[in-house]
This record gives structure tokens, sequence and C-alpha cells, in this order.
């Protein structure tokens, strides 16, 4: 039996193509590849954004399809028709989601598929809960909160943190990467409610009973369990869920500016898995997941792009709003002058019923759109599409 020798590519091919896919990549979500290799938006116009990030948000569920697959029985089993909803009797609760349980497969079955902002890892401390309407026993919304990234210019200087205090205020504060109501409650202005959540009493204690007694792991430095701020961004420039959050007189949502356009959603995972290897095969340190932050995808990302000569294709250019929720009424002084915390106190149900008066019953009179939904309809959908993808593999 004849043995021939595996032919294997030289490093100078590996790195041709994996240059040539990265650009094409890009390219076929909508970016401009420059000669130079700087990448740029073709618009800055929501409605093309959003197209921009639907294409990344295809690679992810490429990724994930044998899950969405096997799981979209369970999602149709809290599946709603608009019509069937009597929006005077939702009464909803807040459910920290326990990994094995069946609400986390379906907080990642929706986290996954509906949102055309893509999902992403979470990395570093990580909590999610789904809101749950108890009345029509269906999931309302998801919110998934992580560590946020060290370094955030509008943050920094908006709060007036000292360099080198970053960590052990960043350490007091999350990141909300996802908010926002499921169908068709998003179609109630579910959206605000989701939001009005994030500084509720009881997010709050769940954060102090988990992280009590914990340390950093990368500065060994014990995590304070009171949870001052939650800071998130918006989809795609000004938003429609944070801008002139309220509840009453008080300001839920505190603008603070822009992000200044860096990201990596437009890195496909398969791609990123490359990358990886590639850092790996030439020396350099890949080291992820738990004590390396949540900045480090961008960090690693940005190392292969200059070892193949690239421009830094972390930077999107989608400019995004920067929000501050905060528990305290004083954070500013709490930070710079080490006042002592001045606590709110919002509790869940105080929030529910103002988002119901304020917002759901003036939109389910005015509306009749969320009637229509048909939320089995919208699985199949997603069913068909994926059947799709598996034809023209």
């Amino acid at each position: 039996m004849d043995v021939y020798p595996i032919e294997r590519k030289t490093e100078d091919e590996i790195e041709e193509s994996l240059r040539n896919d990265l650009r094409e990549s890009l390219r076929q979500q909508g970016f401009i590849v420059h000669g130079e290799d700087k990448l740029a938006l073709t618009t800055k116009a929501k409605d093309e954004l959003r197209k921009i990030q639907i294409a990344a948000k295809a690679n992810i569920i490429k990724e994930h399809k044998d899950f969405i697959i096997r799981k979209a029985n369970l999602a149709k089993q809290y599946s709603l028709i608009g019509n069937n909803i009597n929006p005077s009797r939702i009464k909803l609760e807040m459910r920290p989601v326990k990994s094995g349980s069946e609400d986390e497969l379906l907080f990642r079955w929706w986290n996954l598929t509906w949102w055309s902002m893509p999902y992403q890892r979470p990395y570093g401390r990580q909590m999610r809960f789904i809101l749950w309407d108890i009345t029509h026993n269906a999931p309302f919304g998801l919110i998934s909160l992580q560590s946020p990234i060290l370094k955030q210019a509008v943050r920094d200087k908006s709060l007036s943190i000292p360099n080198d205090e970053l960590d052990y205020w960043v350490n007091r504060s999350m990141y909300a990467q996802r908010v926002g109501a499921l169908p068709p409650y998003n179609q109630l202005i579910g959206g605000k409610m989701v939001a009005l959540s994030l500084i509720s009493n009881e997010i709050r204690a769940a954060y102090q009973e988990k992280y009590q007694n914990c340390k950093t792991i990368m500065a060994e430095r014990n995590i304070e369990s009171e949870l001052l701020f939650i800071t998130t961004t918006s989809a795609f420039g000004r938003s429609s869920i944070y801008n002139r959050l309220k509840y009453h007189q008080d300001i839920v949502a505190e603008k603070l500016g822009y992000t200044a356009g860096y990201g990596s959603f437009q890195i496909p995972g398969e791609l990123y898995e490359r990358i990886i290897e590639y850092l790996t095969n030439i020396g350099e340190n890949t080291a992820r997941g738990y004590g390396n932050g949540p900045s480090r995808k961008l960090k690693l990302i940005n190392l292969a792009c200059r070892k193949l000569g690239l421009a830094n294709y972390t930077y999107h250019g989608i400019k995004r709003e920067y929000y501050l929720f905060s528990f305290v009424q004083n954070l500013k002084q709490v930070i710079s002058r080490q006042e002592y915390a001045k606590w709110k106190n919002y509790e869940f149900n105080d929030l529910f019923a103002y988002w119901r008066e304020r917002w759901l019953m003036n939109r389910a009179i005015s509306t009749t759109h969320w009637r229509e939904f048909n939320t089995e309809a919208y699985i199949d959908n997603v069913l068909n599409s994926l059947e799709e993808v598996n034809n023209n593999e």
C-alpha cells in the first residue's frame, strides 16, 4: 500500500489564506475593505447597519444550528399568539436563570435567534435573568449581565474614575449584554419593562448573594458584593428603549455619550478559532476564559491583524449610545470623594406597576400589531432557514 506524505501549508500560505478569508467575510457582511485594509461602513442608516449585524448573526445561527433545531419544540411549548394575550392580566416575575434548567435552555434559544444584534459569548462575572409572564405562562424578556471591559473611555471620563482604581470600580459594576422583550411583548413596549428591571432591588440582591466572599482572578482582590451600577449600549445609534426612560420623575437610564466603534461581532466564530490557532502556532499567548477579562478577544484579534499586516479589524465604526443605570443617587461622589452610597429603592413589582400604567395599557389600546404576531410561526421560519443552510452545505 502506497503512503503519500500529507501536504502541509507553509506559514506564508496560512497567513495569506487567513487574510483573504477575513477580508471576504467582512465584505459579505457589508463592510468596505479599503486598499489599505481599513474597514468602513457603506452607510450610517439604521436599516443598513442592521443588515450588517444580521449577516453576523447568520454566522452565529449556523454555529449553533444543532441546538436551535433540537430545542425548537421547547420554545414552541411556551409560544403565544398575540391575540391570546390579555394585556390587563399580564403579571411578571423575574427569575435568575439557573444552570441546567429549562429556563436556561429557553434563554439560550431566544438569545441566539431573536435579536438582530448577534449573540456573543459572555466573559467574567455573569448573571442571567428571565422575565416571565405568570398569567400566560410565557417568557417575556431576557437580561444578560457580564463583566465590563476594563477601559471604556466614555464611562471612565463621565464617572471620573481614576486610572489606578479602574479595576476596583469596574468590579463593582456589570455590563448588560442583552436587554430586551420577546415577541409579542416587544410590540407592547415590553423592552421598557426589561430595561426598568435593571435597577431593581432584586438584581442587586441576587448579585450580592452570588458574589459574597469572591475574589478577582487577575488581581486576587476581594470583589465588593454591593453592585453600584450597570452600563449598556444601544444597538444602533439612538435607543428607543433607553431614551427618556424614567421611573416617575427619576431618570433610570442616563446617557453618557457614544462608544468609539470597536467590537468583535463582525469576526465569525470559525474565523476567530483560526486566528487563535494561527497565533498559537507562531508562539503567542492565547489564553482565554477565566482570569483574562472580557476585552481579551479584542486584544487577540488586534494582535493577529498586526501580525498579518492588516488594519485593526475590531474597529467596525458602529458608534453606540452608552447608558448608565445607577443603584445609588450619588455615584460620582462615591467614586471621587469616597462618600457613603445613598441607595435607591426600586422593587420589581413597583417597576412593573409603573410600566403597566405608563406604557402597557396605552399601547394595547392604540395599536393592534401585537395581536397579529404568531410566535410558533416565527419559530417555524427559523427552522426553515436552518433547513436551507443544511441544503446548501
